[in-house]
């Protein structure tokens, strides 16, 4: 599985961005598919993660109520809406795959690139 996220960019505080997962393979429809973020000098951290069939999914308490993780029909793409953002969600965002829905680095097994989300005060 391969995984490419894009969408970054800049954007004002109160603005929105939408974060798109595509993956390659056929076997990504049955994975939990997560994304994560990482602001220079800080770890990785969770944000949101859906299930396979996208019907659970779960937040970081610092995003919930802000960003929507959703799958798209073919399944194959994930997505994650970011409304309201500020300048603390400034990070390299990144998608991963794995087994399961988690908060862990660790139980994912494939990842994207990245894609820089700065967000200007």
């Amino acid at each position: 599985v391969q995984l490419q996220a894009c969408g970054g960019g800049l954007v004002q505080a109160g603005g929105s961005l939408r974060l798109s997962c595509a993956a390659s393979g056929r076997t990504f429809s049955s994975y939990a598919t997560g994304w994560f973020r990482q602001a220079p000098g800080k770890e990785r951290e969770f944000v949101a993660a859906i299930s396979w069939s996208g019907d659970s999914a779960f937040y970081a308490d610092s995003v919930k109520g802000r960003f929507t993780i959703s799958r798209g029909n073919a399944k194959n793409t994930v997505y994650l809406q970011m409304n309201s953002l500020s300048p603390e969600d400034t990070a390299v965002y990144y998608c991963a795959a794995g087994p399961g829905p988690s908060t862990y680095v660790s139980r994912y097994i494939y990842w994207g690139q990245g894609t820089q989300v700065t967000v200007s005060s």
